[in-house]
């Protein structure tokens, strides 16, 4: 896979836009050929949790949305963390990590990343 060039970041989140699906997807397989494979992993297996725990938060009554709000979080800095790791495991082996600029700062905007994740592997999984 080519890298992730500067002028693709509009398409993929780059700070001040919303990430789209094209976006995640392009930055899906430049993670995915990452030769970090158990980082990926474990980025990946971050993103599906955290974007269940919001799909159910989101479905849930007040009282258990606040009961969800503990772990919700948790999952949501673990996936944060997860990107940071691979991120920079990545910038240090000379590999392509411009996608970390791309997914931002913000973390409503990373958490909406996991979530495009998730669609992602559910969309390729058909």
């Amino acid at each position: 896979m080519d890298d992730l060039e500067i002028t693709d970041l509009k398409h993929a989140g780059a700070p001040n836009q919303q990430m789209d699906l094209n976006g995640a997807q392009k930055i899906f397989d430049t993670l995915q050929s990452s030769k970090h494979t158990q980082l990926f992993n474990t980025l990946m297996e971050r993103a599906v949790i955290y974007s269940r725990i919001r799909v159910d938060w989101y479905y849930a009554a007040l009282d258990e949305q606040l009961d969800l709000d503990y772990d919700r979080t948790v999952a949501h800095d673990e996936f944060i963390s997860s990107c940071a790791t691979l991120s920079q495991k990545m910038k240090e082996t000379g590999e392509d990590s411009k996608w970390r600029f791309a997914i931002g700062k913000d973390r409503k905007s990373i958490g909406d990343f996991a979530c495009l994740l998730h669609a992602v592997i559910g969309i390729r999984a058909r």
